[in-house]
């Protein structure tokens, strides 16, 4: 076989017999801003209705990843958000089919939320999601959707054949705030791992194949958006979202917060237990350690409050987020990374839970058939976590009923036996699943979603996974895949709070106890082995290419009349003596490195316009030769922009800019402060305004 054509045929059969990696996808990055009304709309997160937003700390964003082998093409979307809901993810494929036909659609497409807890909410659907943001809110839909198209759109718009890594590396930034619960799960599995929480960051890198230019990254870690506590009412995208805008200033020199072209997110993952408040609980009335099962103090939950580890939620923010973005940079300038290759593949399922059953392994050997349960939430959930304790006498750990709190709930919907039976041993505060007035009080219909880039999957899980029911997952889809023929190296994130949302995901073991993550895992004890089930099936069939039941559509609630007590923006007034953009309160003429500056305008409400890809305020730096150069925005973590109401009947509201003026971000030199909004005339229309402070000085000492 010496003869040179037969050694030039032989090479074109293997070319053709044998798929060749190249190691390259098509990529696309983009982020845009999509942050939503940040005044008189409660933020999501806490439950807490008089928790209203009073301006913005930080700007939420969207960032989209599309990966394309040339045959299949994937879209991951991460966004500065609570959570994602079927209503959002409808709204967006609904404005993205418009543009792009059919390009994107359920099945390619996840949609995650950080998880933060700051900012504005409404834009679930569902009633008891809604219900302590006194109902649906547009304005929030509207800014979010059109926000994760924009984001999209630049993605797809900048494709280019690029590289993908993937890396590992561990940060301590993160505690587990139910060790209660984490320690009812078995000895011997417990002692697989170190700790009771994931420290591991998982790092997808993106580069363009050209030039080995970084032009985007993916970071999983797992922890829950609550640097920022209860007492905040600033839109914010608190520890991960500042993170993103910390690897984001790393690679954009000399770009403001949210602009340039790389792009870096921090997405959720399996932070259901696990909190960024590293100080740990404590009662604040005592200073003496929380009961451990119940997390409460002489019985009251209130006192039993977690912070940390900086010396107020500020600090704490920078200190987590700057954790985690600098093991993110470390990833992204070593040489350890892993090139993920081979063909994109995606699955996706509409799995109604409360018909869903499994089958179960018992202690004994003998097998059992359980189900899921009809929705419900326990007392414990009342309770709130460590990071924002609820409200009444409820607390952690109840796995008992109280006859007056049965009392209100019979009252607005009384559970069944089979509920009540189902749900043991959580003891039902809220039957969600039984109510449909005035629509859905919580989904039934939840997205269940892998996507795989060669050897890295995806998992997009419709809720909050504790620390171990994310391990058990993760292993369950790893095992499926290797076992159906997939890649052996294969490597598994989950990415939470994806596409649905329906609280939490607690295992069997730590729903007995019924601390807040048990008795908020809303379809049963049940509710991972059911999950687990599921995922298995949809591993097993995407990589052996079989088909799969597209399942039960959810209900489209944007078709409803939504319940809604949010009331407008009627009309917005300067005062006799003012105008809007007017400067009432002045900077010093002179300041130094270290202070804050405060500068107050006459303003208009801000949902008159959220200002998308624009901002509220800037602080300016003037040059040598007179001109004005743009130094900080509302996106900037050292500026606040301050909105409240000074006359309700008269319309009247001011604008307070405050300006920390930090060491080694800021030259001496000349400054000012400007601020920009929107008035609603009285008789109709919304016109902009606008204004500026005087000069004055920032000096080193």
């Amino acid at each position: 076989m010496n003869n040179p054509l037969w050694h030039y045929i032989g090479c074109w059969i293997l070319l053709i017999l044998v798929p060749v990696t190249t190691g390259t996808y098509q990529v696309g990055v983009g982020r845009a801003d999509m942050t939503g009304p940040s005044a008189e709309i409660t933020l999501m997160g806490y439950a807490k209705l008089n928790q209203k937003g009073c301006g913005i700390h930080l700007r939420q964003f969207a960032r989209a990843f599309i990966f394309d082998d040339g045959n299949t093409r994937v879209l991951f979307v991460s966004l500065d958000a609570c959570m994602v809901s079927h209503g959002l993810r409808h709204a967006v494929v609904e404005r993205l089919q418009k543009i792009y036909n059919t390009t994107y659609n359920y099945e390619n497409f996840v949609l995650s939320g950080t998880h933060t807890h700051g900012t504005p909410g409404g834009f679930l659907m569902d009633v008891l999601y809604d219900i302590t943001q006194l109902g649906f809110c547009k304005e929030t839909l509207d800014a979010y959707s059109k926000g994760i198209v924009r984001a999209i759109k630049r993605a797809h718009d900048n494709m280019v054949e690029a590289r993908v890594f993937m890396s590992t590396g561990e940060v301590d930034a993160n505690i587990n705030r139910s060790p209660a619960s984490y320690d009812c799960n078995p000895e011997e599995e417990k002692k697989k791992y170190a700790t009771n929480t994931d420290k591991i960051l998982t790092q997808l890198k993106i580069t363009r194949a050209s030039d080995d230019q970084i032009i985007g990254a993916i970071n999983w870690y797992a922890v829950h958006g609550t640097s920022m506590n209860n007492s905040n009412c600033l839109v914010t995208s608190d520890n991960v979202g500042y993170a993103s805008l910390l690897l984001e200033s790393e690679f954009n020199i000399d770009s403001m917060p949210g602009q340039g072209s790389f792009v870096g997110a921090f997405a959720s993952t399996n932070l259901g237990d696990v909190s960024p408040n590293t100080k740990g609980p404590k009662c604040i009335n005592t200073g003496e350690d929380c009961d451990y099962q119940t997390s409460t103090c002489d019985g009251e939950n209130k006192y039993c409050i977690a912070s940390g580890p900086g010396k107020d939620m500020y600090e704490s923010t920078e200190i987590i987020a700057t954790r985690i973005a600098s093991k993110s940079i470390e990833l992204l300038n070593s040489n350890s990374a892993v090139e993920v290759t081979g063909p994109i593949k995606f699955v996706h399922q509409w799995v109604n839970m409360p018909e869903q059953s499994v089958e179960i392994q018992l202690e004994n050997g003998t097998t059992e058939i359980v189900h899921g349960c009809h929705s419900a939430m326990g007392y414990g959930f009342a309770a709130g976590t460590v990071d924002g304790p609820g409200e009444f006498d409820f607390k952690q750990g109840t796995t008992s009923a109280n006859p007056f709190w049965n009392l209100v709930r019979d009252f607005i919907s009384p559970p069944t036996a089979e509920d009540i039976n189902c749900h043991y041993p959580k003891p039902i505060l809220l039957n969600t699943g039984r109510i449909v007035i005035p629509y859905s009080w919580q989904p039934k219909i939840v997205s269940n979603q892998i996507l795989l880039l060669g050897n890295f999957a995806i998992i997009g899980v419709p809720g909050e996974l504790t620390t171990m029911s994310g391990r058990r997952l993760r292993d369950t889809v790893k095992t499926a895949i290797i076992s159906s023929g997939g890649d052996p190296s294969t490597q598994v994130v989950l990415a939470g709070l994806s596409n649905t949302y329906t609280s939490y995901i607690a295992t069997f073991e730590e729903y007995q106890l019924q601390r807040y993550e048990g008795a908020s895992t809303i379809f049963g004890p049940h509710t991972l082995e059911i999950y687990q089930s599921n995922y298995k099936s949809l591993a097993e069939s995407m990589i052996k290419r079989t088909a799969v039941d597209a399942g039960p559509s959810p209900p489209d609630l944007s078709k409803l009349n939504l319940l809604s007590l949010i009331t407008p923006v009627f009309f917005d007034s300067s005062g006799w003596f003012w105008n809007f953009g007017d400067v009432t309160q002045q900077p010093p003429d002179t300041v130094k490195i270290g202070d804050t500056v405060s500068v107050k305008f006459i303003a208009g409400h801000p949902r008159n316009n959220v200002m998308a890809e624009k901002t509220f305020l800037t602080v300016e730096r003037q040059d040598a030769n007179g001109n004005w150069t743009v130094v900080a925005t509302d996106a900037s973590f050292e500026t606040k922009f301050i909105w409240k109401r000074t006359n309700l009947i008269k319309g009247g509201s001011e604008a307070e800019i405050q300006w920390n003026i930090v060491d080694g971000k800021v030259n001496p030199g000349i400054h000012r402060i400007q601020h920009f909004g929107y008035r609603k005339y009285i008789l109709g229309g919304i016109y902009p305004y606008s204004g500026t402070s005087k000069s004055f000085e920032v000096t080193s000492t």
